[in-house]
């Protein structure tokens, strides 16, 4: 399995390149010029792992929620290349990378639940929340956009860690959410490595779409997202 992911939904940019169980990587952390980034990276990676592009069996993407900016640079460059290159696509959750995260660190463990939580702007934040069952990351509610003051804990959990942007803003939600956490990370965000090993875990049977099908998913309704070809 070779694999390609791509993440910008957040002030970081970062590219991820899986081979038979190898994982190579590049992350910076830049609030603005994710355009510049990217694609030394993509470079990067391809020439370090020796494997072309060409040679790929499939795309992925953190597809959202995040910076509305962000996720059409990701988006943008994905359905690039998987229209050139005839690959599929697999879309992967922002929120469940930060989770995803919270596993492959050692944070979290069997029955563990991380809510994560994405500065929204406007007062609100991006939520769901997640469960570690069989050493996967498992999502136990729907993505939602709310005010602090509004989220709230899904699924059973031995213990919960807080993950992601949105825990700067913990003094706003509700006292039970904020006793119940074990640690919160406000500093975490969505990285290309997390995407690419959500991407393989599910391959083949997990969700996959076309280079025209390939959207960023914003949450908020009003948001609208053309596609390629006829963008």
């Amino acid at each position: 399995m070779k694999l390609l992911a791509l993440d910008t939904t957040a002030e970081g940019c970062s590219a991820a390149l899986w081979t038979d169980g190898t994982l190579f990587e590049r992350a910076i952390r830049s609030p603005r010029g994710h355009t510049q980034h990217l694609l030394p990276m993509i470079r990067e990676l391809v020439d370090e792992s020796g494997v072309p592009l060409a040679a790929l069996d499939a795309l992925a993407f953190g597809r959202g929620p995040g910076s509305f900016t962000g996720l059409r640079i990701a988006t943008g460059v994905v359905q690039g290349l998987a229209f050139g290159l005839d690959l599929p696509v697999v879309p992967v959750s922002s929120l469940a990378a930060v989770a995803s995260r919270a596993l492959r660190t050692g944070l979290a463990g069997e029955g563990d639940g991380i809510a994560v939580a994405f500065d929204a702007r406007m007062s609100e934040v991006y939520w769901n929340c997640y469960r570690i069952h069989e050493g996967r990351v498992q999502s136990t509610a729907q993505e939602r956009v709310c005010p602090p003051d509004q989220v709230v804990l899904s699924g059973d959990a031995s213990r919960w860690l807080g993950a992601g942007s949105g825990w700067h803003l913990a003094d706003r939600m509700p006292e039970p959410v904020r006793a119940a956490m074990l640690a919160t990370h406000p500093d975490w965000y969505p990285l290309a490595s997390d995407i690419a090993t959500l991407a393989v875990a599910d391959w083949p049977d997990g969700p996959t779409v076309s280079a025209e099908q390939a959207a960023p998913v914003y949450v908020r309704d009003e948001i609208t997202w053309k596609k390629l070809p006829g963008r």
